[in-house]
């Protein structure tokens, strides 16, 4: 690191010492030199020979004074660059402490509701008397407590991603489409919701990508849990997929709602739930656990979604394509 320092300063203008002393001491030589004026001959010597030395003086002056300037230039950019990091770190530091902050705040808020709701139907089971309350009550507690666990679950695996590699495999991505298909299709609260899954035929067969299957069929499940849970019975689900020879995009399109402009930009922080969300259940991990995911396979997540006609929101999943000639085991 460069520091304002003496030290520094010094280096810098070094050349321009050396080459202040060297033009002195050449002075000094020639005018100590012995006198030649015994002929006109040597006379015109001894005067060439002492402009010679003088100019020589000249030059190391003058090469110390430009190698001190470009010394100066050099170091007063890396005194600007040094600033500018600095002003860098400091302010990512910011920015992570706020997210902290903003995390715990969301996390407080997140858990709270769930206890309240725990504390009061555990209130309810003491003071009700009928059995048709207490049922009501037990249903209102195992549902705070589905609702913390789902959180904690969830925490968890966004915290387990951070701390294990992933396991690189050869993964078959329409297999793997289907299988989303598949459980979506099994969700008891999404029965009779018709989920489209678009593949092209052509190339066929459709270029692979490596990474670890089980965490992508999650980021995609999630993708398509959220769509079904965000739209009603009349709108449609896709789940597209496509190629361009270097990339995989996989798109999980809905035709419901939209998303708000002013939430679009912050759906994959952890814990934030938007304006339209907040009614809806869910711990407000889904979306952030999903750009991890992503964010580890070298991928990359995008977003747009509109709340006027035609109204919907597509999620767009870029993937870097299996390079040809590389061997990877197969996890059909």
């Amino acid at each position: 690191m460069l520091k304002r320092s003496w030290v520094n300063l010094f280096l810098v203008f070094l050349p321009l010492l050396a080459g202040i002393v060297e033009f002195v001491l050449i002075n000094i030589w020639a005018q100590a030199l012995p006198p030649f004026m015994v002929t006109a001959d040597f006379g015109i010597f001894a005067l060439v020979f002492g402009m010679t030395i003088r100019n020589l003086g000249i030059v190391a002056l003058l090469m110390g004074m430009f190698i001190t300037g470009l010394l100066l230039i050099y170091y007063n950019r890396a005194i600007r660059r040094q600033e500018q990091t600095q002003m860098q770190v400091e302010e990512a530091k910011r920015d992570a402490e706020q997210g902290r902050r903003r995390f715990l705040r969301r996390l407080d808020h997140e858990i709270k509701n769930p206890l309240t709701g725990l504390r009061a139907a555990l209130v309810n089971m003491q003071e009700v008397h009928t059995n048709a309350d207490r049922q009501r009550a037990v249903e209102n507690a195992t549902n705070a407590v589905e609702r913390l666990t789902r959180l904690l679950t969830d925490l968890r695996k966004l915290s387990d991603l951070g701390e294990r590699p992933i396991e690189l495999w050869q993964v078959n991505v329409p297999d793997l489409l289907q299988d989303v298909v598949e459980a979506a299709h099994s969700l008891p609260a999404y029965e009779g919701r018709d989920v489209n899954l678009l593949i092209p035929k052509v190339p066929s067969p459709f270029p692979a990508i490596t990474g670890d299957r089980d965490l992508l069929v999650l980021a995609v499940y999630n993708l398509v849990e959220n769509a079904l849970k965000f739209t009603c019975e009349t709108d449609s689900v896709e789940i597209r997929l496509l190629e361009d020879g270097r990339a995989i995009l996989i798109e999980v399109a809905d035709s419901g709602a939209g998303i708000p402009a002013e939430d679009v930009s912050k759906i994959f922080e952890e814990l934030y739930r938007g304006s339209n969300a907040r009614s809806t259940e869910g711990s407000g991990l889904g979306l952030a656990l999903v750009h991890r995911i992503i964010a580890l396979h070298g991928g990359r997540i995008d977003v747009r979604s509109s709340q006027e006609e035609p109204r919907g929101t597509v999620f767009t999943i870029r993937l870097p394509a299996t390079k040809k000639g590389f061997a990877l085991r197969s996890s059909n």
